[in-house]
């Protein structure tokens, strides 16, 4: 979650508020469940560990002083990290959804490139996986788990191609524009 709320940041300074619905519309029925609480410990988090910076704002009459946070240059450098960094085994599926519209909206980088990095990652480690399935006898429990692994890496190999889709039409659509 902090990687994604860090992300949100690099296109904008923002308030808790707005994270908190730009999380929400960029996970769609996932988001619902999302705590606006959560928003606001995270940042808190980020900014005792230097990654953000807190800054009131004026409000409106009717509204209170809202506090925007910033990312720092540590912050900057982490998102830049985040987006470089390829997940795998335990890739977390909105954690990398989040990364592909951070990337796009503050044009960090290009999410059919982040996908491509993601299937490269997952081709080197099912072709390993592979290899040591071969290796095992027939039968073995070893040889399940590993089956299971190559199992799961095609799955995700097959939704990294439906993203590519995805994101390959929006691309065209904004070149279009």
């Amino acid at each position: 979650m902090q990687d994604a709320v860090l992300a949100m940041l690099a296109k904008e300074a923002s308030h808790g508020y707005h994270l908190h619905a730009r999380l929400r519309q960029s996970l769609g029925p996932l988001g619902e469940s999302m705590n606006r609480g959560q928003i606001y410990v995270t940042l808190a988090r980020l900014e005792k560990a230097g990654l953000v910076v807190c800054e009131r704002a004026d409000g409106l009459p009717e509204r209170p002083d809202r506090k925007v946070y910033a990312l720092t240059p540590a912050g900057q450098q982490r998102v830049a990290a985040w987006l470089a960094e390829v997940g795998w085994p335990k890739p977390d599926l909105a954690e990398f959804h989040l990364k592909l519209v951070a990337a796009a909206a503050a044009r960090l980088a290009d999410p059919v490139e982040l996908v491509g990095a993601q299937r490269r990652e997952l081709l080197r480690r099912l072709n390993e996986t592979q290899h040591a399935a071969l290796a095992e006898p027939a039968g073995s429990g070893a040889g399940l788990l590993l089956e299971g692994i190559m199992l799961r890496l095609q799955a995700d190999l097959r939704w990294l191609a439906a993203c590519e889709r995805a994101w390959s039409r929006i691309d065209d659509k904004v070149e279009n524009a």
